[in-house]
């Protein structure tokens, strides 16, 4: 397979972790995928999420970028709805200025956060209504061709950091497709519409200046391991961390009430994010992530090393990379 392979690093901050911690995997990581081969590492925007530490997105890819060379990295995504497109521009122009050749910036609708998050956010959800003027005005603060008289991003102008509009449903399809950027689809927590997703976006693209055809990102989840049995016990332990994240409330669950969780509506419900999930030895998983780029139509595949044990998400890293000789 001759797809490029990239990482989605959701800076996870495991039990007995630190945001501090986190940090240091994310860096390690990096430098780890830079000798592997990867192309680009990318780091989401969250808030109010005990388990994740990559809400300031751009101070983080600083970071990454000053303990690596010459691998890509960026935001998957940055929430614009969250922030005004100059301050994104002058950001993303800074990073670009710092590390030139290296920044990417994928742009995500949706808030990232609960409704009290947004209010400590001083946004609303109407924010979101506005993304595709807010996306075309950031794009000229980025090329030097303003939108707005008279306002300038500096840093930015000029720096021409290459746009990717990520989504879950057709609306980011036909919005990258109208303005002709690359897509991104988020299938490694929300798989429903990929299929329907890709198709439009191919359908409908219209070359810009960024782009002159489709270029698709495609998301999953991979656990690999020496043996299939320890990805599969990752894997397993990767399910019930999920139930406590996002049906806890606050409260963990031992081991047999996560199981049980699971078996549950709400569990299938879990479950069923994690539709697209390659897991097991190195042949494994390489099977598994051929089948994958077939089926999402994919240019390009960006993982989410799900194996909550940080050796094993490290080690991941490594035989993906080595199933496809990177």
């Amino acid at each position: 397979m001759a797809l490029p392979l990239s990482i989605l690093d959701l800076a996870h901050i495991g039990d007995g972790e630190t945001a501090a911690d986190s940090f240091a995997a994310s860096v390690a990581l990096a430098q780890r995928a830079e000798e592997l081969g990867y192309r680009r590492v990318w780091y989401a925007e969250h808030h109010n999420m005990d388990s994740i530490a990559s809400s300031a997105t751009s101070v983080l890819i600083a970071h990454i970028a000053a303990h690596t060379r010459t691998i890509r990295l960026g935001a998957g995504g940055v929430m614009l709805p969250n922030h005004s497109p100059l301050t994104i521009a002058e950001q993303f122009g800074t990073l670009e200025t710092l590390h030139p050749g290296r920044i990417d910036l994928g742009l995500g609708r949706a808030p990232g956060s609960d409704q009290n998050t947004m209010r400590a956010l001083r946004r609303t959800p109407s924010a979101a209504d506005t993304f595709p003027q807010d996306v075309l005005e950031l794009q000229g603060y980025l090329t030097g061709e303003t939108r707005i008289p008279g306002v300038h991003a500096t840093p930015g102008k000029g720096t021409n950091v290459p746009l990717y509009i990520l989504g879950s449903s057709l609306f980011g399809a036909q919005l990258a497709a109208a303005l002709g950027l690359p897509y991104a689809f988020a299938s490694h927590f929300a798989p429903a519409a990929l299929e329907d997703a890709v198709a439009v976006y191919r359908t409908e693209f219209k070359p810009s200046a960024q782009l002159d055809r489709p270029y698709v990102i495609a998301a999953l989840n991979v656990i690999a391991a020496d043996t299939g049995e320890e990805a599969r016990e990752q894997l397993l332990e990767a399910k019930r961390l999920r139930v406590s994240r996002f049906l806890g409330r606050g409260r963990t669950f031992t081991p047999e009430e996560a199981d049980m969780i699971l078996e549950s509506p709400a569990g299938q419900q879990l479950l069923q994010m994690m539709k697209y999930t390659a897991v097991g030895d190195q042949a494994e998983v390489k099977d598994y992530v051929d089948r994958f780029a077939a089926h999402a139509r994919a240019d390009e595949l960006i993982v989410a090393f799900s194996a909550p044990d940080r050796k094993v998400w490290l080690r991941s890293a490594e035989l993906l990379a080595r199933a496809y000789d990177l």
